[in-house]
């Protein structure tokens, strides 16, 4: 399609933002040299501006003619008055100015007031899939029922919104087993919830590798011998996050996670102390509750490569305070494996719930 506009906008909450909101932004690249996307929320929203610009941008980053800002206004809905149609549009000029310059001469939308709404640009209002054809979803009904509208959803959206539940605990304690457990619960709830993610502890998998760069030498050594830095840890943090990240773009809206970036910190703290904090160069702090596997009752199995049996204790009561320290909200499993997951699988739906509720827009 040749391009007819020279400027087009594309207003909207985004929220969350939808394949509806992404067609609407594409279609508007396809009439116009430029488009700006403006996000505007409000104080009672309840996902962050600076989200929804963020996962607008990731998705519409291959779009060289897109740029995505946003804008916070408290201003009410009210189609019949002229004021609040001031308001709004001043709103509008402000956020544009901040990325574009040009004069608006499209306003791209699927929504009555469109014609309205180009008026006050002196704009002419291109008007798509009005009826929902295209994409039949709408804010109101993923805010209504996430899980039900989770395909709808980007990428960048699902990853951001997604429920993470991080199991974390001293060497042996049963966090691969709890997380692995946990995660089969979901998946078989069927539906979306089939696609649960389960992202496994990339620290245990580099520990193999080192080891395994040592016995190229030295056929028989331990893993006491290993040798760590804070590169080592750096670079688990750095790759325990990509997994994280990913599994969280195509899963479902709860995410497993057998350890995280913050626990690799702890992790360094064991073993190269107090002293060495550069996992912390890997820590992203998505929002997640923390399963904390208590030492208690739970025999200590050697699979090869574990040597912390002596401080199992000591790092229980570590993980607990750095939870606190950094104000990480976290529940401890204690007692049988079947109480441990029983718990897990309640906590991890109080989660999804409070998750997966949304404040009313204006």
């Amino acid at each position: 399609m040749t391009t007819t506009h020279r400027h087009a906008l594309v207003i909207g909450k985004f929220y969350p933002p939808h394949r509806g909101h992404h067609h609407l932004v594409r279609w508007a690249a396809r009439i116009a040299e430029r488009v700006t996307v403006v996000v505007m929320a409000s104080a009672a929203e309840s996902i962050p501006l600076a989200d929804r610009v963020s996962w607008m941008r990731q998705t519409h980053a291959s779009d060289p003619a897109v740029r995505v800002t946003g804008i916070a206004c408290d201003a009410p809905m009210d189609l019949e008055s002229t004021a609040v149609w001031a308001a709004q549009v001043a709103c509008m000029r402000a956020a544009v100015r901040q990325v574009d310059t040009t004069p608006i001469d499209a306003v791209v939308s699927s929504e009555k007031y469109g014609d309205e709404l180009a008026h006050w640009f002196s704009a002419t209002h291109v008007c798509v899939d009005p009826d929902r054809v295209a994409h039949p979803v709408s804010g109101t009904g993923c805010r209504a029922d996430l899980a039900g509208h989770w395909d709808q959803l980007g990428e960048a959206a699902r990853a951001g919104l997604t429920t993470r539940v991080v199991v974390i605990g001293a060497e042996s304690t049963g966090t691969t087993t709890v997380s692995r457990a946990l995660a089969s619960r979901f998946r078989d709830r069927g539906g979306v919830w089939s696609r649960t993610g389960w992202v496994p502890e990339y620290g245990r998998q580099a520990t193999l590798d080192k080891l395994d760069r040592l016995r190229v030498t030295r056929p028989d050594a331990a893993v006491e011998e290993l040798t760590w830095s804070g590169d080592d840890f750096a670079h688990i943090a750095v790759e325990q996050t990509r997994m994280e990240e990913s599994a969280a773009r195509t899963g479902s809206p709860v995410l497993i996670c057998d350890t995280d970036a913050f626990a690799t910190t702890v992790w360094e703290r064991r073993y190269l102390g107090t002293d060495s904090g550069r996992a912390w160069e890997g820590v992203v702090d998505r929002p997640a509750i923390y399963l904390l596997t208590d030492h208690v009752g739970v025999p200590f199995v050697q699979d090869g490569i574990r040597d912390g049996e002596h401080v199992r204790a000591e790092m229980t009561r570590w993980f607990e305070d750095a939870l606190t320290a950094t104000g990480r909200s976290w529940v401890l499993l204690t007692g049988p494996l079947s109480e441990r997951v029983d718990l897990a699988v309640r906590v991890a739906d109080l989660a999804l719930a409070q998750g997966s509720s949304f404040g009313a827009p204006l």
